[in-house]
């Protein structure tokens, strides 16, 4: 096992620019997911790692080794695929015993290895198979497998779970939290599943536009995101963004007043804002005590709560923001339904519409520490 540094790593390809100046640096042993939208540079920063893809610039560390001129046999570290890539010729015991036979370990550790490795992925009755008589679960545990059973000093996983139905996904994930539990693998893991990043992860690397925007344990980045790709990214649904206007003693929201933020600091007559908000912390109210008026679109029952997705208009019926919140099963609603809604305001955030950045934190957040930026690695030699 092994700690993993990045320092400043940028990869181009001719004009374009898949990374730039990418550092952090993950503990040994600490599951670290990379998340964010398509082509935001995840695999690019696995691939490197690997040594499948080369850096522009930078320098890779495994432990206190740059690898940046190390071939990927090298590395000492196992990938797995999203596509599992298993011999199909092969029984499942020499799938996992194949990259151990090729470096020449000695036949009684290749039996002993494989054997403990199949009894904790539950292979064990499954030996003699080959892959095409196997199910997708297990073929995708027949591919974590053959990874563990190298005993590598890093874990490299890219999206490795996205073929499988949504029931194999969550056993899956589950498994995979347990794996590492048992060995404390050092493990990089790519994908654009939140809830993937959020239940697996030690700590989240938001990426956008080959970028770091944050770095930080999943309830951080949930309370304390840095901006406001961070904050509508993670969550299932994602953060409700409210354009509004400070006219110098409260807000315009949807062409209702709104009270000013507690504790808001820096605002100025005339200025714009968004207003954010999470849908569980959206309450129905009556027009006495709500903001503001909302026409409920999509009713989806969920089973322990009730997602309404309702469209936020102006008194003229134009259209201006989709809201998401939830509601008990058993609380009465249908589209069509006109509800009105108030926002905690001690649980709400403020952005720059400009720039993105978060101006102001729900005061529910600052009892959690700040967010933590992981500093670079100070060159090893």
């Amino acid at each position: 096992m092994a700690t993993v540094s990045l320092e400043s790593i940028t990869r181009r390809f001719q004009h374009v620019t898949a990374i730039e100046n990418i550092t952090f640096e993950i503990p040994d042993g600490e599951f670290w997911v990379l998340i964010g939208p398509s082509g935001c540079g995840k695999s690019t920063i696995l691939r490197t790692i690997a040594g499948l893809d080369t850096a522009t610039s930078g320098n890779v560390y495994i432990g206190d080794t740059c690898v940046n001129r190390l071939p990927a046999r090298q590395r000492d570290v196992a990938m797995v695929f999203q596509n599992y890539a298993l011999y199909p010729h092969m029984t499942v015991a020499d799938n996992l015993s194949f990259g151990l036979r090729m470096r020449g370990v000695d036949r009684n550790t290749i039996r002993d290895r494989v054997e403990r490795v199949a009894k904790g992925l539950d292979l064990a009755s499954l030996l003699d198979r080959k892959p095409k008589q196997l199910s997708g679960g297990q073929q995708q545990r027949v591919a974590l497998g053959r990874a563990i059973v190298r005993e590598p000093q890093v874990f490299l996983l890219d999206e490795p779970l996205s073929n499988l139905d949504a029931q194999l996904r969550d056993e899956m994930r589950a498994q995979l939290k347990e794996l590492h539990q048992q060995f404390r693998v050092t493990t990089i893991y790519v994908t654009h599943d939140r809830v993937e990043a959020m239940t697996l992860a030690d700590r989240i690397v938001v990426l956008d536009g080959g970028r770091i925007q944050q770095i930080g344990t999943p309830l951080e980045l949930y309370a304390r995101p840095s901006n406001r790709m961070v904050a509508s990214f993670l969550g299932s649904p994602p953060m409700n963004l409210l354009d509004g206007t400070y006219d110098g003693t409260q807000f315009e929201i949807a062409r209702q007043p709104f009270p000013p933020l507690p504790d808001w600091q820096g605002l100025k007559p005339g200025q714009r804002v968004e207003l954010g908000i999470r849908p569980e912390d959206v309450e129905i109210a009556d027009a006495d005590t709500g903001h503001f008026p909302v026409c409920v679109s999509i009713v989806e029952p969920l089973g322990r709560e009730t997602l309404v997705r309702a469209i936020v208009s102006s008194a003229e019926d134009e259209m201006l923001a989709i809201l998401n919140f939830f509601i008990a099963p058993t609380q009465p609603l249908n589209p069509g339904d006109r509800v009105w809604v108030r926002f905690p305001l001690d649980r709400m955030f403020a952005f720059d519409p400009r720039t993105g950045q978060v101006q102001h934190y729900p005061r529910s957040s600052k009892t959690l520490a700040p967010n933590e930026i992981v500093k670079k690695k100070t060159i090893l030699k």
